[in-house]
């Protein structure tokens, strides 16, 4: 996808974005990581905690940013989740709740997300809104078939044990009364932080159309971001490029805007390599004295 943006586009819009990216644009976009890697973290605490499996809050931030700087560097976008699920694990002897634990919390984010857009893209003007009602409808239908599917395997003996367990880290660890309302209000602040980060970006790639006509552009690319890729590169561009063009705002501005925004979060993620660096000290050191003894 990448490749095909750059032979419609050519590389002029590539340079544009990574050249318009100053210190006070990266200064911003680092701040709002940082509220956005705690909200995370905190997130991630709740849902634990729900679980049955004990995680505070500093090692929690660290673990996000190097899980987001892995999820930037890495092919798929989720080796840092996994990363940090199996590593929590490992630390309180339980890798397989606590990779659901991270799994249900990416999720929270996700369904989150998922809904605001919806909201906006159902209010606000965008390329996409005579579709929406039917998007509306096509996941209704989507959550009444699965309902049926439940209900039909409803007597299987492995299904029935399944779905117990899903419905079981459900309950506790979201949609509890403790859990429920810090769990919406992180997921809104992340995916709002997300959404600013996008608008700076857009700022300093030169866009100078309103917020209320860049907000669902803005949400359109995050959720092509979704898709597997390394560090959102290729669906960014390609949807950020094609939302722009429909709008009006032009195909390169939003190729530029896609790439600004990629080194903004890159370089907000950066903390995320000195924990990496951090952890793996100890292991250097312990091997230089096994080696030495």
């Amino acid at each position: 996808m990448l490749a095909a943006v750059v032979w419609r586009l050519g590389a002029g819009p590539f340079v544009d974005g990574v050249r318009a990216v100053d210190g006070r644009a990266l200064l911003a976009a680092s701040a709002i990581g940082l509220v956005t890697t705690v909200c995370c973290a905190w997130r991630w605490t709740i849902v634990a905690r729900g679980l049955g499996v004990r995680l505070s809050l500093p090692p929690a931030v660290a673990a996000c940013y190097r899980s987001v700087f892995l999820n930037l560097v890495l092919p798929g976008g989720v080796a840092g989740d996994v990363h940090r699920g199996v590593t929590h694990g490992r630390d309180v002897n339980d890798v397989g709740r606590a990779l659901r634990a991270v799994a249900w919390e990416r999720t929270a984010g996700q369904v989150v997300q998922a809904v605001l857009t919806l909201c906006v893209l159902l209010v606000l003007p965008s390329p996409v809104r005579s579709s929406m009602p039917l998007v509306a409808a096509g996941l209704l239908a989507a959550v009444v078939v699965v309902a049926a599917v439940d209900r039909a395997r409803a007597h299987g003996a492995h299904w029935a044990r399944a779905r117990n367990a899903v419905l079981s880290d459900i309950r506790a660890g979201l949609l509890h009364r403790d859990a429920l309302p810090p769990v919406v209000l992180a997921s809104f602040v992340v995916v709002a932080g997300h959404v600013v980060t996008f608008l700076i970006a857009a700022r300093t790639a030169g866009v100078g159309a309103p917020l209320v006509r860049l907000l669902p552009l803005a949400l359109l690319a995050l959720l092509a971001m979704v898709l597997p890729s390394v560090a959102g590169w290729g669906p960014r561009e390609g949807a950020t490029a094609w939302v722009f063009a429909s709008a009006g705002l032009g195909a390169d501005r939003g190729a530029a805007t896609a790439v600004a925004y990629g080194v903004l979060v890159l370089a907000a993620a950066l903390p995320g390599a000195l924990v990496l660096v951090a952890g793996s000290l100890p292991i250097v050191v312990r091997a230089k004295g096994a080696t030495n003894a």
